[in-house]
């Protein structure tokens, strides 16, 4: 298994053993507040090109940063052949990231835009859902192609910070979800050239506790699947389609940091929803742990594991009750 960690350093778990070095060759990372190392995903033909993917924001002058997409092989311990592929603009905006690749082969990322009217800018690259080929070219597909005053890797617009992603393992549908204010954090179906309404549109409160807006939608406006009040602070999630856990198939399961910003109740949701992606419920999972949750993933054994955020973080792994 392969972990990020912010501070730049990418970690490897074998057999159950975290490796004492990290893999060298991962670029240098400007890690600041939410920002650093992000997410790494492998390259759907990886047994044969041993390509990994990551995100991570590099340094620039004057207190500025940029997003980047990253490509490099991984050979036992170490990365070779390491390229940016993309890099977003200069910006003060310290989101995170996920990647994931789609059925056709493109990536899909996604980047932050908490305090900005750049989610609304369709020639910026924050606030955005961005798509690529795995090269880091433009689909020729991509909805905002050829038009003026728009870049061309934007594929939707108006999000808030973005921190996590999947693609449904039926369907091929893209989902992603987004931290609201305070409240409102939202899971949302992905489609081209779609406004999600962030900041002008949001079911969330500032953190004075005013209405963001008198209406969280309107016509042109992409309603979320499942909108959380109070707020979970949702990071990465996973579709479970493995066979170890079958009450659990066709279920989402997203990490929480923590509920109406209380510390301390961090938490693993677990979204049920009928055959068309409508929600039935929710369970909350792990509420016991009283930790920050990072990420969840799907083993190819058909486990879930989950990562911690916290100064001694660890990885949890969820099994069937025998």
């Amino acid at each position: 298994m392969l972990v990020t960690e912010r501070a730049g350093r990418l970690r490897v778990l074998r057999d159950g053993k975290l490796d004492s070095q990290s893999v060298a060759g991962v670029p240098k990372v400007h890690a600041i507040r939410n920002a650093g190392l992000f997410d790494i995903v492998l390259h759907p033909k990886f047994s044969e090109n041993k390509l990994v993917y990551f995100t991570y924001t590099k340094s620039g002058e004057n207190g500025q940063s940029a997003i980047a997409l990253g490509r490099g092989r991984l050979d036992g311990a170490a990365l070779s052949d390491v390229r940016e592929l993309f890099a977003g603009e200069w910006t003060t905006l310290l989101g995170g990231s996920r990647i994931a690749f789609a059925r056709d082969g493109t990536i899909f990322m996604t980047t932050g835009a908490t305090s900005t009217n750049a989610a609304q800018d369709p020639n910026s690259d924050y606030g955005k859902v961005l798509r690529f080929k795995d090269d880091g070219s433009i689909p020729s597909d991509n909805p905002f192609v050829g038009k003026s005053g728009h870049k061309p890797e934007v594929y939707t617009i108006g999000h808030r910070d973005q921190l996590g992603l999947a693609i449904h393992p039926d369907t091929g549908a893209v989902f992603s979800n987004e931290n609201g204010p305070n409240g409102g954090d939202e899971l949302n179906l992905i489609l081209p050239g779609r406004n999600y309404g962030w900041p002008i549109f949001s079911f969330g409160r500032g953190y004075d506790g005013a209405r963001l807006s008198e209406m969280p939608l309107r016509e042109g406006i992409e309603a979320p699947v499942v909108v959380w009040l109070p707020s979970i602070a949702p990071s990465g999630m996973a579709f479970y389609s493995g066979e170890k856990f079958p009450a659990w198939k066709g279920n989402v399961f997203i990490g929480g940091m923590r509920r109406g910003e209380i510390p301390g109740t961090g938490r693993l949701e677990r979204v049920v929803f009928n055959g068309k992606m409508e929600e039935l419920r929710r369970e909350s999972l792990l509420t016991e742990l009283g930790q920050r949750i990072r990420d969840v993933r799907q083993g190819p054994d058909g486990l879930l594991y989950v990562l911690t955020e916290e100064e001694d973080g660890a990885l949890l792994r969820i099994e069937p009750v025998q």
